[in-house]
């Protein structure tokens, strides 16, 4: 599946997070953000665009309504962060932490997570489209209610992931793993999954499989 990348420059002037308080709108753009500590803030609406960000700490950060468009965090740690009700659009996490992240209630489209963790992240409500989960931890990360198209999850970990009223049809989900999972057989019509993963979701259901 082809998304659209961030567009960035690799020419960016170098900037704190901490700058954002400088600017009445919150905002930050056209810039590289390197090794910046911005945990347990609360800097009101927010508008990243056009950045990258590496080596950042974001832990506890009140980001609700945070708008991000082509942005590219690397290295970063964003757990527990509040990024409920955001829209982030053409981003890209690479070697992130998201343990516990919360984007519930949020619009992604055209963001790709690549080998990053995001075991008990929050993405209820959401609407997911053309979205890469590349080598991404997901352990017990909600997906309750969500709306995915074109979402793919690629060689990751799903144990204990929660699809409850979500449904996966055209869903590909079949070089993943997992040893339980919540969704409903309805939900689960049209999934792409492998031949090993149909007989574990032939057990759930309580068939005894016989050769």
């Amino acid at each position: 599946m082809k998304i659209d990348s961030p567009r960035i420059s690799n020419e960016y002037p170098l900037k704190n997070f901490n700058d954002i308080y400088e600017n009445e709108d919150s905002e930050l753009e056209d810039c590289m953000v390197l090794d910046s500590n911005f945990e347990n803030e609360a800097p009101g609406r927010v508008r990243l665009s056009n950045m990258i960000i590496k080596n950042c700490r974001f832990n506890h950060t009140d980001f609700q309504y945070i708008d991000i468009t082509d942005v590219v965090f690397e290295n970063c740690d964003l757990s527990n962060t509040d990024l409920s009700k955001s829209s982030v659009h053409r981003v890209t996490f690479k070697n992130c932490k998201l343990v516990g992240t919360n984007f519930s209630e949020s619009s992604l489209g055209n963001v790709q997570f690549d080998y990053s963790v995001l075991n008990l992240a929050a993405f209820g409500e959401s609407k997911l489209e053309k979205v890469i989960f590349h080598e991404a931890a997901l352990k017990n990360t909600d997906f309750y209610d969500c709306k995915l198209k074109t979402v793919i999850f690629h060689v990751c970990n799903l144990d204990g992931a929660n699809f409850e009223q979500t449904s996966l049809k055209g869903i590909d989900i079949s070089t993943s793993t997992f040893d339980t999972l919540t969704v409903s057989m309805s939900d689960l019509k049209g999934c792409k999954v492998s031949s090993y993963q149909a007989i574990q979701f032939a057990s759930l259901l309580g068939l005894i499989i016989k050769d």
